[in-house]
C-alpha cells in the first residue's frame, strides 16, 4: 500500500515555466466540479511578438454557413488514448489548434511516427517507435491534455516521474487528487514528494470508485485505464460530456467494452488489447453555439452544419429564456434574422429568471459568457449560475466599458439587467475562451470600433475564428 498523499492542488499562482498545467476551456472543460479547465496565461516576456487584438468593426448583422471544427476537448483525450492501441491509428477532422500541436510534438519527441495534413484535418499516429527513455520528466505545459497522459503512459511505461511545481488555473484552485485516486484504486502506485511518481505493476486492476464530484478528465483518465484494466471497473458520479462520451465511443471502436456511455454510470470491462483504426471527432458543440448566437446578437441569420441536435434540448431552451428560437433541418442548426432578444418571464411571480450552469447534462459552463452576452442585449433582468469556476466571471469589469449592467453577487452568481444603452470600447480579454468570445460577441452588436485586447486565447477552440467570422460578412481583424 502505498504511504498517505498530501493534497495536490492547482493554484494560480503558477509559474509560467510548469511542467504540467491543467486546462478548459475544457477544462472541458474543472476539478472543483469538473475538468474543463485553461492554463495560464504565456510569460509575455518569454513570447514572441504576434497579432492578438481584435479589432471589431461592429453594428453588421452577421449572416451565412459555418462549418464548424472538431471539438478540441475530444481531439486532446482520443490524441492520448492512440497510446494504448496496438496499431496505427488515423484521426479525421483534427482541429488545427495550439493544444494539438504541442501534443503532436510530445508524441514526435518521444519517437512516434505523426503525419498531420492540417488543411486536410488528417492526422496518422503510429507509436510503435515511442520511447519512454526520452520523457525526461516533462510532459506538454499550458494544455489539458497533460493529465490524461497518466493512464496511457503507465500502461505504456509502467513508470514515469514528474516535478510536483505543477501548478496553474485562470479559473481558480484545481487538484490532481481525483486523478490520483483513480489510478490508485485501478492498481498504480503513487507517492510524491519532490517528484510526482507513478508506477504500475502489470496490468491496471478492475475496481469500483466514486468520487466526490463530476470531473471530466478524472473520467475520461478512468475509461482509458479500465479499458485494459484485468477485470471490470464500474465509475459511479462520472462525467457525461459529449466530448466524454466521444472517447467512449473511439475506445469502443478500438475494442473496448463500456456500458453506460452519457450517463452517470460507467461499467468498462477490461481486454487485453485495443486495436488501431480510423476514427472521426466529432464536432464541436461550443463552436455551434458560439456562431449561433453571433448570429442571434447581432440580428442575423446563421447556419451550421454537423450540429448534434442530440445535445441541443437544454441549450436551445437556454436560448429561448433569452428569445432565441434555434431550429434544426437535419444536421443543421439555424438562427433565424432579426429575433427579438427579451427575457422569458417564468410562471412563478416575483421569481428572478436564471441560467444554471454545472457538470453535463447541466447547460455546459463553457457557453454560460455566450448567453451573458446575449442578456446583456435582452430586455429585462436574468441570474447567472455558475456551479462550477470560483473565478468565471472576473471579466464583468470589461463587459461594463461596454455600458452593460451586471451585478456580481458571488464568485458564482452574477444578475445582467439588460437592454442598456451601450458604446464602443476598448476591452482586456481574460485568458478563458468563451469570456474572449462574449466580448467580441457584444462589440459585434455595437454600431463603430472596438478593440478587444489579448484575444488570442480564441484561437486555442477556434482555428479560423477570424475567418469564419469574415465569411459572415464581420469587419473584424487581428493587430
Amino acid at each position: 500500500m502505498s504511504a498517505p498523499r498530501a493534497r495536490t492542488t492547482f493554484e494560480a499562482s503558477a509559474p509560467a515555466d510548469a511542467s504540467f498545467f491543467c486546462h478548459g476551456e475544457d477544462p472541458a472543460t474543472p476539478e472543483t466540479q469538473q475538468s474543463s479547465l485553461i492554463p495560464q496565461p504565456p510569460d509575455p516576456s518569454t513570447q514572441t511578438q504576434s497579432m492578438s487584438d481584435l479589432i471589431v468593426h461592429g453594428g453588421t448583422p452577421l449572416s451565412g454557413i459555418i462549418t464548424p471544427s472538431g471539438n478540441k476537448n475530444s481531439a486532446l483525450p482520443i490524441l492520448c488514448a492512440t497510446l494504448l492501441a496496438d496499431g496505427p491509428v488515423t484521426l479525421l477532422n483534427v482541429p488545427h489548434i495550439t493544444d494539438v500541436e504541442k501534443l503532436a510534438s510530445f508524441f514526435s519527441d518521444q519517437g512516434s511516427a505523426i503525419a498531420w495534413d492540417r488543411a486536410a484535418g488528417r492526422m496518422d499516429i503510429d507509436h510503435a517507435g515511442f520511447d519512454g527513455r526520452r520523457l525526461n520528466g516533462e510532459l506538454p505545459a499550458g494544455m489539458r491534455s497533460s493529465v490524461l497522459l497518466f493512464a496511457p503512459l503507465l500502461h505504456r511505461l509502467k513508470k514515469f516521474a514528474l516535478p510536483s511545481n505543477a501548478k496553474g488555473c485562470s479559473l481558480g484552485i484545481r487538484e490532481l487528487d481525483p486523478h490520483l485516486e483513480i489510478l490508485e484504486k485501478l492498481g498504480a502506485r503513487v507517492s510524491h514528494g519532490a517528484a510526482l511518481k507513478l508506477s504500475l505493476k502489470g496490468r491496471f486492476k478492475g475496481a469500483r470508485h466514486w468520487p466526490d464530484y463530476m470531473s471530466v478528465t478524472a473520467t475520461e483518465n478512468f475509461v482509458m485505464a479500465a479499458a485494459l484494466a484485468d477485470s471490470e471497473s464500474v465509475l459511479l458520479n462520472a462525467a457525461s460530456e459529449p466530448h466524454v462520451q466521444d472517447l467512449c465511443a473511439v475506445l469502443a471502436a478500438m475494442g473496448a467494452d463500456i456500458d453506460g456511455i452519457g450517463t452517470s454510470r460507467l461499467t468498462v470491462r477490461g481486454v487485453k488489447k485495443l486495436k488501431g483504426g480510423t476514427f472521426t471527432i466529432n464536432t464541436d458543440h461550443h463552436e455551434i453555439v458560439t456562431f449561433l448566437a453571433l448570429g442571434a446578437i447581432t440580428g442575423g441569420e446563421v447556419k451550421v452544419r454537423n450540429s448534434l441536435p442530440q445535445h441541443f434540448d437544454l441549450i436551445a431552451r437556454s436560448f429561448a429564456k433569452l428569445g432565441v428560437e434555434i431550429g434544426h433541418q437535419g444536421g443543421t442548426a439555424i438562427v433565424r434574422k432579426n429575433q427579438r432578444l427579451a427575457v422569458e418571464q417564468p410562471f412563478t411571480p416575483n421569481l428572478l429568471p436564471k441560467i444554471e450552469a454545472a457538470p453535463w447534462p447541466y447547460f455546459p459552463v463553457d457557453l454560460l459568457p455566450c448567453m451573458i452576452a446575449l442578456a446583456v442585449r435582452a430586455e429585462g433582468a436574468v441570474m447567472f449560475w455558475n456551479k462550477v469556476y470560483e473565478g468565471g466571471f472576473t471579466w464583468m469589469s470589461e463587459l461594463s466599458k461596454f455600458g452593460a449592467h451586471v451585478v456580481v453577487s458571488d464568485p458564482h452568481r452574477i444578475t445582467v439587467f439588460g437592454a442598456k444603452p451601450l458604446r464602443p470600447a476598448v476591452v482586456e480579454a481574460p485568458y478563458i475562451i468563451r469570456a474572449a468570445v462574449a466580448l467580441y460577441m457584444v462589440a459585434a452588436s455595437i454600431e463603430g470600433k472596438s478593440v478587444v485586447k489579448n484575444a488570442d486565447t480564441i484561437r486555442r477552440a477556434h482555428p479560423n475564428f477570424v475567418e469564419n467570422l469574415r465569411s459572415l460578412g464581420a469587419g473584424v481583424e487581428w493587430k
